[in-house]
């Protein structure tokens, strides 16, 4: 069950700025990157933290809401997330908060955290949760990351997921903390493995 987005909302204040990133992930262009998705890593943040995951809530949660605020198929929509996070947290949180935000939401270009990072492994792996969802979920992932990138052709789309894919496969681990290397490692694997030889048999 997906959590209430509104109520996630991690601060008593700001519900303004709340409102102003809820739209931008309800933009009817995006694909992939809405709503549901940024309801679908609140919920697996929660679920990490009910597993006995220890992180600190507040950043990684405010990262989430962030992460894909901005998100238009270009390269730098990370970096313009983080600075939206850094500009509208300012006045809401104290300065060490805003700045552990901003940088968790530019952690996610590589999802790659280092190991003793507990918030960048909690809101990584929570990111990342989707690679292990069930068949016909991961089919609808897949269709609405290409509905995102409609603006390209087949070819160039399919050489570009291929990338992003294999440089996912090539980590020695997709995932960081024990619950979801345990419980989310193998399914993602065998989910991005199987449409990276699809997608490769496009190319030959």
């Amino acid at each position: 069950m997906l959590p209430d987005v509104i109520s996630a909302w991690p601060l008593d204040a700001g519900h303004d700025v709340r409102d102003e990133v809820l739209a931008a992930y309800a933009d009817p262009e995006r694909g992939y990157h809405d709503t549901t998705h940024l309801a679908e890593v609140l919920g697996r943040i929660e679920a990490l933290a009910h597993a006995g995951t220890t992180f600190e809530r507040l950043p990684v949660v405010l990262a989430a809401w962030f992460h894909d605020s901005v998100y238009d198929g270009e390269r730098d929509a990370e970096e313009r997330s983080a600075a939206w996070a850094e500009e509208a947290l300012a006045p809401l949180c104290a300065a060490a908060t805003v700045a552990e935000v901003v940088r968790l939401v530019r952690l996610t270009e590589t999802h790659r955290p280092e190991e003793g990072d507990a918030e960048g492994c909690a809101l990584s792996d929570a990111d990342l949760g989707i690679l292990a969802a069930p068949v016909e979920r991961y089919a609808a992932y897949v269709a609405a990351v290409r509905a995102e990138y409609a603006h390209l052709d087949d070819a160039t789309f399919t050489e570009g997921r291929a990338l992003v894919l294999a440089d996912l496969l090539d980590k020695p681990r997709l995932f960081h903390t024990e619950f979801a290397v345990e419980r989310w490692e193998a399914p993602a694997r065998a989910n991005a493995s199987h449409e990276l030889a699809e997608l490769r048999a496009l190319l030959v």
